[in-house]
C-alpha cells in the first residue's frame, strides 16, 4: 500500500482520490472549498480543508512523506505555487494536472515530475476508439507507440503465438489476453487465439493500425 495527497477535489482530483482509495492506498485528500471538501468527506476517509497554497498546511500533512502528490487544481497560478512549494519541502514524486503547452512547461521547469492533460488525453483516446471499429480501448504511449484492446484478428484464430510470430510479423507484443473473463498475462507461446478473445497488444501506431486492418 501506498500514501497519496491529493490537491484539489474538483472532478479530476475527486475522480483519481477515489480510484486511488479503491486501489486501497491510502489517501489524504486537500480542499479549499468547505462545501466540496465535506461532499468528498462522505466517500474518502481523510479531507483536509485549507488552502495548499499555505506552508502551513502542507506542513501539517507531512507532504514530504507521501509516495506521490496529484496537483490536481484548475488554476494555473495555484497549481504553480502548490508545485513549487510541495518540491522545496521534499515531496518525492508530483504529478500537475495542466491546461496548456505553456502550463505543462512552466510546472516541469520548476519541479514537477509528470503533467497530465486530462482533457487532452481522453479527447485522443475517444477519438482513437470511434475511428477504429475493431478497437476497444487505446492508452497513447508516447506520439508513435500505444497499447490497444481490440477482438483478436480473424486470421489470428486457431493459431498459437508461436505459429503466428506475432512480433516479427505484425510488430508488436500481446500483453494479455481475456478469454471468458479471466485475464491472462504470462501467455504460453502454444496458446491458441479464440474468436471471442480479446488481446491487450503494445506496437507502433503504424503496426497497431495494420493489426486492425486484419
Amino acid at each position: 500500500m501506498k500514501s497519496f495527497l491529493v490537491i484539489g477535489l474538483g472532478r479530476f482530483g475527486t475522480a483519481v482520490a477515489l480510484e486511488l482509495s479503491m486501489l486501497h492506498h491510502d489517501v489524504v485528500a486537500i480542499e479549499e472549498d468547505e462545501a466540496r471538501a465535506e461532499i468528498a468527506a462522505e466517500k474518502l476517509t481523510h479531507v483536509v480543508i485549507g488552502d495548499a497554497k499555505d506552508e502551513a498546511v502542507l506542513k501539517s500533512v507531512g507532504v514530504r512523506n507521501f509516495d506521490g502528490v496529484i496537483v490536481a487544481t484548475t488554476n494555473i497560478e495555484d497549481s504553480v505555487m502548490i508545485t513549487l512549494l510541495a518540491k522545496e519541502m521534499g515531496a518525492n514524486y508530483v504529478v500537475c494536472k495542466v491546461l496548456s503547452d505553456s502550463h505543462a512547461k512552466v510546472l516541469s521547469r520548476i519541479g514537477a515530475d509528470r503533467v497530465v492533460f486530462p482533457e487532452r488525453d481522453m479527447g485522443a483516446r475517444v477519438a482513437q476508439i470511434v475511428s477504429s471499429g475493431n478497437v476497444l480501448d487505446f492508452i497513447e504511449l508516447s506520439d508513435e507507440f500505444a497499447i490497444v484492446e481490440m477482438p483478436t484478428p480473424g486470421k489470428w484464430v486457431g493459431k498459437s503465438l508461436l505459429q503466428l510470430g506475432v512480433r516479427a510479423a505484425y510488430g508488436v507484443n500481446v500483453l494479455a489476453i481475456r478469454h471468458n473473463g479471466e485475464i491472462t498475462i504470462n501467455i504460453e507461446p502454444k496458446y491458441r487465439f479464440h474468436a471471442d478473445d480479446i488481446v491487450v497488444v503494445l506496437g507502433s501506431d503504424k503496426s497497431i493500425r495494420r493489426l486492425e486492418a486484419l
